[in-house]
């Protein structure tokens, strides 16, 4: 079928019910006879048949729910029916397509929360109307909840609460200490301003918006959940809402001028999800973003991958980002888990009344014009540029990994840089060999080292609206483990071989990379060693590279990426290129520098992304200069348009 409006466009109430419709109907169809499972065409996921049909019918049930609570149960009685015999059929226990049980797989945990919320939100069409017997096995289904401390503590948190306030709500078992371990573990990974790490590591990612954010929001609507944040935790409300409007003046900065999220991090075969946070921003009011600017946002989000062709010509989100792409999702990704997809459409379950649908439509942060913001908590400097509506951020405090361990580096996270534009590398080598948006040290052997875990030194926006950030690691080479495939780098044997503190002056397209190695000891030398810095990576069916005047210049389509040494005429960048690496184009190609190592010296390269017409490789020849001042750095910058920067900044970290 042909994508619902344009990328750019702003959609009506009509175009998400009719998305929202499409994406029903592809993935009903693939239901079992008792539709207790629904499981979309394509391989098994890591965690076997039985747990994809559960993922199918869980996840499905989550949009179906906002459809029937949106239309306030008419004209849906197609969905009513379809869902609760699905029910019926799912905690019947000599059902041939019953639901897998918790006791029988943990991924069933996950689904559960699905259930209790779309239950809880439907109650008047769907629960109150299953018969005594279909109501007792739900609840027998969901109990074993209570006292299971088995989950990960991370947002799993959230799946524990909402089945277990869904369960108080219809008298099953509920444990008031279960639930106020949880909501104080959810407190514990709080940050500045109102970001959320998922997890004791430090992993920033689209979990903040989509899962850390969005169920605390919904939760305190359930039926009953008043009652608990009196009890266990009061004026938590007010809390989370005040995080959310916080977080979300940074989050619908990161939206790029087509759409695109963010690619960064894992489960990004969720899509569009990423539009969740801001529904949940309308559902709860947030003061700082007006209910037209956080819909439109939205409706940016999801209509980019319409546009782009997810859903599929037969309606179904496949494993990927825009086509299929099964590369990008995690070991145990099944053909039904994009469907968590559904969350990024939440705001079908306001009414045609709601005033969002009438709200004006307010432009994204990038439709504005240019800027410059600094994110503490995962130590990001962000760069949007409104000419080619790239979104960039520079990277220093984000790795998915514990302070003060070393690994290999996740290309989800451990990049110097991601962008809406533009992929890391997701084949096996870039999880051995960092090389896009990266700075390693290769060894004799051609072995590249790694940065996890990096010490974060800072992030800010300089007096002159350019962005600083800085990290220092001890970069270690890694012979890797096998590792369960839950989006952080490998695992294994590690060798550190020197030190890298790195330095990123930020402008629009531009940044200036500014890198030094020390030793940390005298069992390495270090003259043995190359230096190799790496630009952003660029996919297509034919990226066109070429070489000039000292710079490495890569393009597909109308995006273009460029490296360039500065202070040594005698390295000539060049470029490397991976066959089928990238979710956005069978090759993919990354400008790289590779310069000699020269202890205690700074190294310094400039780095360009932006779209055909923005890059211009023909502006002023940059200059960089470094000088050490006692404690800090002292940098100065002239960018190709001659406009001069300068910064005074630490060598160490920031307390």
């Amino acid at each position: 079928m042909q994508p619902t409006p344009t990328a750019a466009s702003d959609w009506t109430r009509d175009d998400w019910t009719a998305f929202a419709d499409r994406l029903l109907a592809g993935a009903m169809a693939h239901a079992s006879a008792g539709r207790g499972r629904i499981t979309p065409p394509g391989a098994e996921g890591g965690y076997g048949r039985d747990v994809d049909g559960l993922e199918g019918f869980a996840r499905t049930f989550l949009l179906a729910g906002f459809r029937i609570a949106g239309e306030r149960g008419v004209g849906v009685d197609h969905l009513i029916d379809f869902f609760a015999e699905g029910i019926r059929t799912g905690v019947d226990p000599d059902a041939a397509d019953r639901w897998v049980r918790m006791e029988e797989h943990a991924q069933a945990k996950v689904e559960a929360a699905s259930l209790a919320l779309i239950l809880d939100l439907t109650r008047e069409w769907i629960w109150d109307r299953l018969d005594a017997r279909t109501q007792d096995r739900v609840i027998g289904y969901l109990a074993p909840v209570v006292g299971d401390d088995t989950y990960p503590k991370t947002n799993w948190l959230w799946f524990r609460i909402v089945v277990q306030t869904f369960l108080r709500s219809v008298g099953g078992p509920w444990s008031a200490a279960d639930i106020a371990a949880d909501l104080a573990l959810h407190d514990s990974l709080v940050r500045e301003d109102g970001w959320i790490a998922d997890g004791a590591e430090r992993a920033y990612d689209h979990y903040v918006g989509w899962a850390l954010h969005l169920y605390p929001i919904l939760w305190s609507r359930m039926q009953g959940a008043a009652d608990l944040v009196a009890e266990l935790s009061p004026g938590r409300t007010e809390r989370d809402i005040a995080g959310l409007d916080r977080y979300l003046q940074d989050a619908i900065a990161l939206i790029g001028g087509d759409g695109s999220p963010l690619i960064q991090g894992r489960s990004l075969v969720y899509r569009f999800a990423a539009a969740a946070p801001l529904w949940a921003g309308v559902i709860a009011e947030v003061p700082s973003l007006s209910a037209g600017a956080l819909r439109h946002a939205a409706a940016r989000v999801v209509s980019h991958f319409d546009h782009h062709g997810a859903p599929d010509d037969q309606d179904l989100l496949t494993l990927g980002w825009h086509g299929e792409w099964r590369q990008l999702a995690q070991s145990y990704s099944g053909p039904a888990s994009p469907y968590w997809a559904a969350k990024g459409l939440l705001g079908l379950a306001l009414p045609a009344d709601h005033p969002v649908w009438a709200a004006p439509a307010e432009p994204l942060p990038i439709d504005r014009g240019d800027f410059t913001r600094a994110i503490a908590a995962p130590g990001w400097v962000v760069t949007g540029s409104a000419a080619d509506g790239i979104v960039r951020v520079v990277n220093h405090g984000t790795d998915k990994a514990l302070a003060g361990s070393l690994g290999g580096d996740s290309p989800l996270y451990a990049r110097l840089g991601y962008s809406t534009a533009t992929s890391p590398l997701l084949d096996d080598r870039a999880w051995i060999d960092p090389l896009e948006q990266s700075v390693a040290l290769i060894d004799l052997d051609d072995r590249a080292t790694h940065r996890s875990a990096l010490e974060p030194l800072g992030a800010r926006v300089l007096d002159d609206g350019t962005g600083w950030a800085a990290s220092t690691w001890l970069a270690h080479t890694l012979v890797p483990a096998p590792t369960p495939g839950h989006g952080q780098g490998l695992r294994g044997e590690v060798e550190v071989l020197a030190r890298i503190t790195t330095h990123s002056v930020v402008r629009g397209p531009w940044e200036a990379r500014i890198v030094r190695v020390d030793p940390v000891d005298e069992s390495h030398d270090l003259d043995e060693l190359t230096l190799r810095i790496g630009g952003w990576p660029v996919a297509g069916e034919r990226p066109f590279a070429q070489n000039v005047e000292h710079a490495a210049r890569v393009a597909a389509g109308e995006l273009t990426s460029i490296i360039r040494v500065i202070g040594d005429d005698t390295v000539e960048p060049l470029v490397a290129q991976r066959l089928d690496a990238s979710p956005l184009g069978t090759f993919a190609a990354v400008p790289v520098v590779e310069v000699d190592v020269d202890p205690g010296t700074w190294h310094t390269a400039f780095v360009e992304l932006a779209r055909t017409g923005e890059a211009r490789i023909d502006l002023g020849l940059p200059t960089i200069s470094v000088a050490d001042r006692g404690e800090g750095v002292r940098i100065d910058v002239t960018w190709p348009d001659r406009v001069e920067t300068s910064a005074s900044v630490p060598l160490t970290r920031i307390p």
